[in-house]
């Protein structure tokens, strides 16, 4: 048996958390610099407000309605986040994080201590007590089928946000009703091709000849149909697959003509990456730098490259990858251009401590640079201040725009709420 627990309007909700005068207001949450609506709230579709509006096309007619917009705060909904995973670590035996705001539990065991609901409800009740996050829950014998059932405590409210088909009957009146494009994997062009077969609901789908599929389409969408037939065909994948490649890049509030602020930008991002780097265990060999003009802009002369480096030693250190991405920047620009984006990429990934050297010449760190680097990473994770290098820029007018951010609420000292 599995479990899909699943936030409602994630980003959106994380702002009413502090915000409770929020509650029953439309809200929305713009993605990069202010860009467009990425969350919103039921209130704000109730508007007509919809998922990838331009905000400076509905921003006054928003606000007079009584709209509050904010910029992402992803410290936030990270932190909250991972407040919500250990919850579900403590309830259930096993956990798969699937995304920022979902994930798939392993209720082997637990049907013979509490009724499914129940601990649907109980996870419900948990959560919102622990972080002021609604969720829902859709429970199932496969994990098709909990992504179904979540679809469906979120379809109707007189579920309450927790819906069990395990029973065989209520798992087929739902899938009379879900269309065939909600179902965990049918993206946009397959569900044209099912439609055009009269495959319009979730109960065509599994009606189709097995044989039949696996001929026209793939062996992927024959175990989606094995799974909606109560056969689990993917496993709960509890430890995450490493990372094979780390990339870091961004689009300017502005457009970038000087190579100064350019570098200013890859080094933030290189900074970034090699954090990542040291979180996940790993060194690299090759170091890749890409920067573009904004292919929107049709007045603009176009220019978007990148220039990769392999490197001798792999490594993690924040000033190796500084360093080698300065000099790829300075190959790859060009005066008389408007560059909007910039970014970094790494891979060819290697254990910290395992890899070939040269016999031939000296190493050129030692264990006291890799313990540099921990202590940087340390204090950048403690609320006690960020240490960054000068490569990284000061003011960083390039910075991505976030002029609707709300505070840090439970990642920065000085933005913790203060009660008299």
């Amino acid at each position: 048996m599995f479990a899909l627990v699943d936030c409602n309007s994630f980003y959106a909700s994380c702002e009413r958390v502090f915000r409770p005068d929020l509650r029953t207001k439309p809200v929305v949450v713009l993605s990069n610099n202010d860009g467009c609506v990425v969350a919103l709230t039921k209130e704000a579709k109730n508007l007509g407000v919809k998922m990838c509006d331009p905000w400076f096309k509905i921003e006054r007619e928003f606000k007079q309605k009584g709209g509050i917009a904010f910029s992402s705060n992803y410290e936030l909904y990270g932190d909250i986040s991972s407040r919500i995973m250990s919850i579900l670590e403590e309830l259930a035996p096993k956990v798969e994080v699937y995304s920022i705001d979902e994930a798939f539990l392993d209720l082997t065991g637990i049907s013979h201590c509490m009724n499914l609901e129940e601990f649907g409800r109980t996870c419900q009740k948990q959560i919102m007590q622990y972080t002021g996050m609604p969720v829902r829950v859709g429970i199932g014998p496969t994990k098709t089928l909990a992504k179904a059932a979540s679809y469906g405590a979120k379809r109707y409210p007189t579920t309450q946000g927790v819906l069990d088909i395990t029973d065989l009957y209520r798992r087929e009146k739902l899938m009379t009703l879900m269309p065939v494009n909600e179902i965990w994997g049918v993206g946009r062009r397959l569900n044209k091709r099912l439609i055009s077969q009269k495959v319009l609901t979730t109960f065509d789908l599994i009606n189709m000849n097995i044989e039949q599929v696996r001929k026209q389409f793939s062996i992927m969408l024959v175990n989606t149909i094995r799974e909606l037939k109560g056969e689990s065909c993917i496993p709960l994948d509890s430890a995450p697959s490493p990372k094979k490649q780390i990339v870091v890049s961004r689009t300017f509030s502005t457009r970038v003509t000087e190579l100064d602020y350019l570098e200013e930008a890859v080094s933030d991002y290189a900074a970034r990456a090699a954090e990542k780097l040291r979180k996940e265990g790993k060194t690299c060999k090759m170091l890749s730098v890409f920067i573009r003009t904004n292919p929107f802009r049709k007045q603009d002369i176009q220019h978007r490259e990148i220039r990769s480096f392999s490197m001798l030693y792999p490594t993690n250190d924040t000033r190796d990858l500084i360093k080698h991405a300065k000099l790829l920047l300075k190959d790859l620009y060009k005066e008389g251009f408007n560059y909007n984006k910039a970014g970094i990429m790494l891979n060819n990934f290697f254990d910290e401590t395992t890899y070939q050297l040269d016999l031939f010449k000296k190493k050129d760190r030692n264990s006291k640079d890799f313990k540099m680097m921990a202590l940087l990473d340390q204090v950048n994770k403690s609320s006690l201040g960020q240490i960054s290098f000068l490569a990284q820029g000061i003011k960083k007018e390039w910075s991505m725009k976030r002029q609707l951010q709300s505070p840090r609420y439970t990642t920065s000292l000085k933005d913790v709420l203060v009660v008299n």
